[in-house]
């Protein structure tokens, strides 16, 4: 059974309107804000800790980019009050940031992470965190991800991109968990 102390942080990544643009193939999870803003209000509820991760993206035209409209928060997903904000521009949150020193200031013990996109992002800051040492658990169902071109040219559905990447992040990195189960660990 999962159980989670007091110190776990919860990771929001990249929780940006930039995803909304139709531009981007099809997406997965339409369910993801629902379960990621349940968590959020899970969180504040009980006082616990919060770091946001936003995307600042360096490439040129990039929708993620600070000047660009994409670059805010989904509705909801914003820091509220003094909860702090880390800005990366690659895709594991712990690289070229203070995400690290941060929760080692929080005295934390675990991280539960979600987001946008579950393939790259979400599953890059897992490894990298499980590879330093955090106690990682991925909100499965608060994760989306997009159609991907494979290498024959054939479209992968998003669905499966999901579910292999929360399998890989599941076999080695991390728990992967629901919402409901990780609300319901916090006591």
């Amino acid at each position: 059974m999962l159980q989670l102390p007091p110190t776990t942080v919860l990771l929001p990544i990249d929780m940006q309107q930039a995803f909304d643009d139709p531009a981007f193939p099809r997406r997965c999870n339409p369910d993801c804000d629902r379960k990621g803003l349940a968590l959020l209000d899970a969180w504040r509820e009980r006082g616990m800790p919060i770091i946001h991760v936003r995307h600042d993206s360096v490439e040129p035209g990039s929708k993620l980019s600070p000047a660009a409209p994409g670059n805010a928060f989904r509705l909801g997903f914003g820091p509220q009050g003094d909860e702090p904000l880390v800005a990366k521009s690659v895709n594991a949150s712990f690289i070229g940031t203070d995400l690290d020193l941060r929760l080692r200031r929080l005295g934390a013990t675990a991280v539960v992470a979600f987001g946008i996109t579950t393939d790259q992002c979400v599953s890059t800051t897992v490894r990298v965190g499980s590879n330093l040492g955090w106690r990682m658990i991925v909100a499965g169902d608060a994760c989306s991800c997009f159609d991907m071109p494979g290498l024959d040219g054939t479209v992968i559905p998003a669905e499966t991109v999901q579910a292999v990447h929360l399998a890989t992040l599941a076999a080695e990195f991390a728990t992967v968990a629901s919402t409901d189960a990780i609300i319901g660990a916090l006591g």
